[in-house]
């Protein structure tokens, strides 16, 4: 009797482990880390923008080109490189979903970092614009080409890189599809 009750359990707790659900990361965001100088938190969200709690464990996140075990408790992790001045973060997560990423502007003023989400719609807009611009208006050619050459400045000096720049816009594409 005893064999079949330990029997019993086993196959119990060997059915509890089968249907155990796997965690994943399918939405996060960037915000300011309360706790450290300099430095921003991954959030775990789900597509309404509330926090996962039930995140726990280390996942693997690409901050801008550099892979990163980052530790996540109760949908939580802390990102710990400094950042000195205004900059271009892009975040990509990759799990069985596929992969997510967001390109956000983290604005540094004062003693405090300001994390905007930048939409890759905004990334095709801003130079289409330009371009449409300058077609419409042919005395306006010269200065879309300075605009352009601005915003291109602007990127590369806060660390958005050609190759970024187009990565986050088909990731937006894919997630649209």
């Amino acid at each position: 009797m005893k064999k079949l009750l330990l029997i019993f359990c086993l196959l119990a707790t060997a059915h509890s482990f089968v249907f155990a659900d796997a965690i994943a990361i399918n939405h996060f965001v960037v915000k300011e880390n309360p706790f450290g100088t300099d430095q921003v938190a991954i959030v775990a969200t789900d597509s309404a923008g509330v926090t996962q709690e039930n995140v726990n464990g280390n996942f693997t996140f690409v901050m801008n080109g550099f892979e990163n075990q980052l530790k996540f408790e109760k949908g939580v992790a802390f990102y710990r490189q400094k950042i000195n001045r205004s900059t271009f973060l892009y975040a990509k997560h990759m799990n069985e979903t596929g992969t997510h990423a967001n390109l956000y502007y983290i604005y540094k003023h004062d003693s405090k970092l300001s994390p905007w989400h930048i939409s890759w719609v905004l990334l095709v807009a801003i130079p289409l614009v330009l371009v449409l611009l300058a077609y419409m208006f042919k005395r306006f050619i010269i200065i879309a080409v300075i605009i352009f050459l601005i915003f291109l400045y602007f990127n590369y000096h806060n660390n958005l890189s050609i190759p970024t720049f187009f990565e986050s816009i088909i990731d937006g594409l894919k997630n649209m599809l």
